[in-house]
């Protein structure tokens, strides 16, 4: 067992989120990621994908997510379950949102048209 305190969550900022890591293979050993999302209200990340299966619940506030074309309104309480290699973007909604994700561990980000794919830190 492996007890990782509030104090030893790592935190990765980009230019359109706070994740902050819950649980990973670097962060006690963990065979899934998990990690907390957080929005600025009507922020919106970049165009991407994962090669893994992710689940997003959303703890407060409202997001979009455009999952190949096709927007997935979440409110407070929805969970989403977004599929392997599936194109996405996500939106804050009017004021920003938190929510927990999982993902396998070593899941990889890419851009469509492009082979290159990496292990966000959040993931790693």
């Amino acid at each position: 067992m492996t007890l990782i305190r509030s104090a030893d969550a790592r935190r990765t900022e980009t230019p359109a989120a706070v994740m902050t890591t819950l649980a990973s293979p670097s962060q006690g050993e963990a065979t899934l990621a998990l990690w907390r999302v957080e929005m600025q209200p009507a922020a919106q990340g970049p165009v991407h994908l994962i090669d893994a299966e992710q689940v997003w619940a959303l703890m407060v506030g409202e997001a979009t997510i455009t999952l190949d074309g096709r927007d997935l309104h979440l409110g407070q309480g929805d969970t989403a379950i977004l599929a392997a290699d599936a194109t996405r973007q996500v939106t804050a909604g009017p004021q920003g949102f938190t929510a927990i994700v999982t993902a396998p561990a070593g899941a990889r980000a890419g851009v469509p048209g492009s082979t290159d794919k990496v292990i966000p830190p959040w993931i790693a």
